[in-house]
C-alpha cells in the first residue's frame, strides 16, 4: 500500500513529465556543447565544465538568491492556492462562448462529431498564437506601468542567470500573469467551442504542447549565459542570445524583445532589436538598491513593499499649492 506522499511522487515522476525534464536537459547540454565547441580550439572535459558552469556565476550572491528563491517558491506554491492558468481560460472560455450562443440563437456545435487531425493540429496553432500575444501584451505592460514594473523587477534583478532564473518571478506576479491569460486565449478557447466541442491540444510523444514549446523555445537556456542563436529561425522563433539582450542593462536594450516563443509579435510591434554575434551583456538592475534584491525578504516582501507605494500614489490627492500673500502697492 503506497502513502499518500508516495503516489505524489510517482504522480510527478510519470512517463510524460521524465521525457519532459529529460528533453529540457538534454537541449541544455547540446547547448553548452555547441556553445564551447564553437569558442574554444584547445578542448578538455575539465575545461568544458568551467565554461558551462562558472564558478564565478555560480558562487555569485544572485545564484544563491536564484536557489534559495525556487526552493522556497516550490515549497510555498501549495500553500499559496494559485490556480492554474487553464482555470482562468477555461472560465473565460465558457463565457465567451455562452455570449456567441446567446447572440446568435445556437443551440449545437456547428461541426458535429468527434475532431479530426487536421482541425486539432488548427486549434493548437490558434491556442498557441493566443497564449504568445497574451503573454506579449502582458509582459510589455510589466515594463510600462510602474505597478506592474515593481513585481517584474524580480525578475530582472538576477545579475547572473543560471538557468532556474526562468522562476525568479514573484508569486503574484505570476498569478496575475494567469489571470491575465485568460482572456486571450479564453476568448480563443471560447471561439472553437462554439465551433467544436471536446477540443484537445496535440501531444507529442504523450508530452504537452505546452512543455514542447518551453523546449523549444530552450527556456532554461535563454537564462543562463549560453549565445545561443537559431539562424534563419530567428524571424519565427526568439533564441535564447535575443532573450538575453532584454535582461541587459545598456539603455539601448531596455524594453526590447518581449517576446515568449515567437519573435514576430516585436517584430510588429516596433520592440525588436538584433543582437550583435557573440555579442556579452551585463544583467541586473540599475537601481540603488538593487543588493537589495539578492535575498528571500527582498525577493517576496520589496516588491509588495514598493508595489504599495505606487497604490498610494494614485490615491494621494494633490497638495494645494501655498498661497503668497499679495504686498500692497
Amino acid at each position: 500500500m503506497t502513502t499518500p506522499i508516495v503516489e505524489l511522487i510517482l504522480e510527478k515522476l510519470s512517463s510524460s513529465s521524465l521525457i519532459a525534464t529529460g528533453l529540457l536537459l538534454l537541449s541544455a547540454l547540446a547547448c553548452a556543447v555547441f556553445a564551447y565547441w564553437r569558442t574554444t580550439e584547445n578542448r578538455s572535459f575539465k575545461e568544458f565544465f568551467e565554461f558551462a558552469v562558472p564558478r564565478e556565476v555560480i558562487l555569485h550572491p544572485s545564484a544563491k538568491a536564484d536557489l534559495l528563491f525556487w526552493v522556497t517558491k516550490k515549497a510555498l506554491m501549495p500553500f499559496l492556492l494559485i490556480p492554474a492558468g487553464v482555470t482562468f481560460v477555461v472560465a473565460v472560455g465558457y463565457a465567451t462562448k455562452l455570449a456567441i450562443t446567446s447572440v446568435f440563437g445556437l443551440s449545437e456545435p456547428l461541426v458535429a462529431g468527434p475532431a479530426g487531425p487536421w482541425t486539432v493540429v488548427l486549434f493548437t496553432l490558434t491556442m498557441l498564437l493566443a497564449y504568445d500575444l497574451s503573454y506579449y501584451l502582458y509582459h510589455t505592460a510589466q515594463h510600462r506601468f510602474p505597478i506592474l514594473w515593481e513585481l517584474h523587477k524580480v525578475h530582472h534583478s538576477a545579475e547572473v542567470m543560471v538557468g532556474i532564473t526562468k522562476d525568479r518571478v514573484h508569486p503574484l506576479d505570476e498569478l496575475m500573469n494567469r489571470m491575465w491569460d485568460g482572456v486571450i486565449p479564453g476568448i480563443c478557447f471560447g471561439i472553437w467551442a462554439v465551433i467544436q466541442l471536446n477540443l484537445v491540444e496535440l501531444t507529442i510523444f504523450g508530452v504537452n504542447v505546452y512543455v514542447m514549446r518551453n523546449i523549444l523555445m530552450m527556456d532554461f537556456v535563454r537564462h543562463t549565459h549560453l549565445k545561443i542563436s537559431f539562424g534563419p529561425l530567428n524571424n519565427i522563433i526568439l533564441c535564447p542570445h535575443w532573450h538575453q539582450l532584454h535582461h541587459s542593462t545598456h539603455p539601448k536594450h531596455y524594453d526590447k524583445n518581449f517576446g515568449l516563443l515567437f519573435s514576430f509579435w516585436d517584430r510588429l510591434f516596433g520592440t525588436l532589436r538584433v543582437p550583435e554575434p557573440n555579442e556579452s551583456f551585463n544583467f541586473g538592475l540599475v537601481d540603488r538598491d538593487v543588493r537589495d534584491y539578492q535575498s528571500l525578504s527582498g525577493l517576496y516582501l520589496l516588491p509588495l513593499k514598493k508595489m504599495g507605494r505606487q497604490i498610494a500614489k494614485l490615491f494621494r490627492r494633490p497638495s494645494r499649492p501655498a498661497s503668497h500673500p499679495v504686498s500692497e502697492p
